[in-house]
């Protein structure tokens, strides 16, 4: 089973890989001994995320999530990074390919498949609803010192 790499670690950053992209299929997701998810890796706590959880996932073509499920307190951002295929939500279907992002409430039926003919490649993040305001548009600071590289 493939696994995360640590890169780099300080207090205020952490850096991982988790390898190229059509490798994303060589992971497997353990949720329990009845629950094991083919293609899918969450990243939050190996980066040390603290906001929000996100992960990647590849769909080998003619599979799917093979289930619908919402989120209680969760929004998601789905963002697909290759390939062809479909996501359903709240019984509308919806064609995702490369560049394709959709986003879904917490109580939004969700699920996905990959009716292609290559994987199917996304990033999900998860984040708590409701929670950015207008002002959090401004948190950026630029700071008056010079890049070096």
């Amino acid at each position: 089973m493939k696994q995360i790499k640590e890169i780099a670690s300080a207090p205020n950053f952490d850096a991982i890989s988790v390898g190229p992209f059509n490798e994303i299929s060589d992971y497997l997701l353990s949720m329990g001994p009845e629950v094991k998810i083919p293609g899918k890796v969450f990243c939050g706590a190996a980066i040390h995320a603290t906001g929000s959880e996100f992960s990647f996932q590849s769909f080998m073509p003619g599979t799917e999530t093979g289930f619908l499920h919402t989120h209680k307190n969760h929004e998601e951002l789905y963002i697909f990074l290759s390939g062809n295929g479909e996501f359903q939500v709240d019984n509308k279907i919806i064609p995702v390919s490369e560049g394709t992002i959709v986003r879904v409430s917490p109580q939004g039926k969700r699920s996905v498949r990959n009716n292609g003919t290559a994987p199917l490649i996304m990033l999900c993040i998860q984040y708590k609803s409701d929670t950015f305001t207008p002002e959090d548009v401004t948190d950026g600071v630029i700071l008056d010192q010079p890049v070096k590289w």
